[in-house]
């Protein structure tokens, strides 16, 4: 019931920042709350089968608060600024080519509990942003896998072990793969992705992650 009035008088007044609750700006994440962030260095977090993936920042409060608002409190309008901050990160990568920006599929369980796909909504204004495309029908999450953020990194590869099933019949003309994930963690889930790829003919990918706490 709060969450409803507050959903209300946004639309009656203004938007308040969800950090903040300032209106000020009538956005969900004002300017002075959404400078608080800072990207990583730019370089690879890590290499996994001679894939680069990236991570675009750091876990800090305001990026723990915007990836948890709009995971799992239906806060969708966070997913603009979270493609933003992905966004201003990827620019320093100078990436060249055309990409399909494939975001990391959720089972068909967790999608029918949760309503939507978190990342599937960042993914569509990531390429809004970069003029890419998006491919949500590459990838599919076959397992209906346990929450990875208790496990250790041998149980997330156990857990995750074929959790994942390429459709072979997408058709990636002359376009590299981007998958796109909240938070990297150990990098288990972009490495079954990975493996599941390769041994399905898809080789020029990249990964990239909004944070990770390492």
């Amino acid at each position: 019931m709060k969450e409803f009035l507050s959903n209300l008088l946004d639309w009656i007044y203004k938007k308040r920042c969800y950090f903040c609750k300032n209106s000020k700006e009538s956005v969900r994440m004002c300017s002075k709350c959404y400078e608080k962030m800072e990207h990583l260095p730019v370089n690879a977090n890590r290499i996994i089968d001679g894939v680069n993936v990236f991570c675009a920042g750091s876990y800090s409060k305001e990026l723990q608060k915007l990836i948890r608002g709009l995971k799992y409190h239906k806060q969708k309008d966070l997913a603009y600024f979270q493609a933003k901050f992905m966004y201003e990160y990827w620019q320093k990568l100078k990436q060249t080519g055309d990409f399909q920006v494939v975001p990391v599929p959720l089972h068909k369980k967790r999608l029918k509990k949760r309503k939507y796909n978190h990342m599937e909504l960042v993914a569509e204004q990531f390429a809004y942003l970069t003029g890419y495309t998006t491919n949500f029908n590459l990838l599919k999450r076959v397992k209906d896998t346990k929450p990875q953020y208790k496990l250790s990194k041998k149980q997330r590869e156990q857990n995750l072990h074929k959790a994942f099933k390429v459709n072979a019949s997408e058709h990636i003309e002359n376009k590299k793969i981007l998958i796109i994930d909240d938070i990297c963690t150990t990098g288990s889930t972009f490495e079954e992705i990975i493996r599941e790829l390769k041994n399905n003919g898809f080789y020029d990918i990249i990964c990239f992650a909004t944070t990770t706490p390492f």
